[in-house]
């Protein structure tokens, strides 16, 4: 066993929150069921907690990075409240062609279902890709863990907490 720490990744849209589009105020964050309680659970267990999101709504021009920045300090310290920890956010401004800021409007390497924020995690971190995993809300999230090598899981429920021990038996039972 290496001495690098396991990790969770989460999209954010669709598993911590609602996805209700283009959200970028606090205000506007409804909880997924057991969202909060589930990062606990996945810290008490050892896992570090990364947070993968597109974000094109910075490169259509609905709200800027420095928004997103505070909705997601929000975020983090309400789950901190709940006793989880988020080790770090990592998003994709860009958007192949429907962005109105033309140095975010391109393809890129980062935007889901390409893996790079789950790589650029892995490698800022120095995190083990054996016993680490993503949840995210549709099938670009699952392409993208695939596409750097770690087994993504697709959440359609309501209570991310109850999910989540699933995927824990799931993973832990494969050892």
């Amino acid at each position: 066993m290496s001495g690098k720490r396991k990790a969770v990744f989460l999209d954010r849209d669709g598993v911590l929150d609602i996805d209700k589009g283009y959200i970028c105020r606090p205000d506007q964050v409804e909880w997924v069921t057991g969202a909060r309680e589930a990062v606990a659970a996945l810290v008490r267990r050892g896992y570090q907690v990364y947070v993968v999101t597109n974000q094109s709504g910075i490169a259509r021009g609905y709200y800027t990075q420095k928004d997103m920045e505070h909705l997601h300090a929000y975020m983090a310290e309400e789950i901190r409240k709940a006793g989880g920890q988020i080790d770090g956010f990592y998003f994709c401004p860009h958007h192949p062609t429907k962005g109105v800021i033309p140095e975010l409007t391109v393809a890129c390497n980062c935007r889901k279902p390409k893996p790079g924020m789950i790589l650029q995690a892995l490698a800022d971190h120095d995190l083990d890709r054996e016993g680490s995993f993503l949840i995210g809300d549709k099938e670009s999230d699952v392409q993208a863990a695939l596409a750097a090598g770690i087994p993504g899981y697709r959440f359609t429920g309501t209570d991310l907490l109850a999910f989540v021990r699933q995927v824990l038996a799931r993973q832990e039972g494969a050892k």
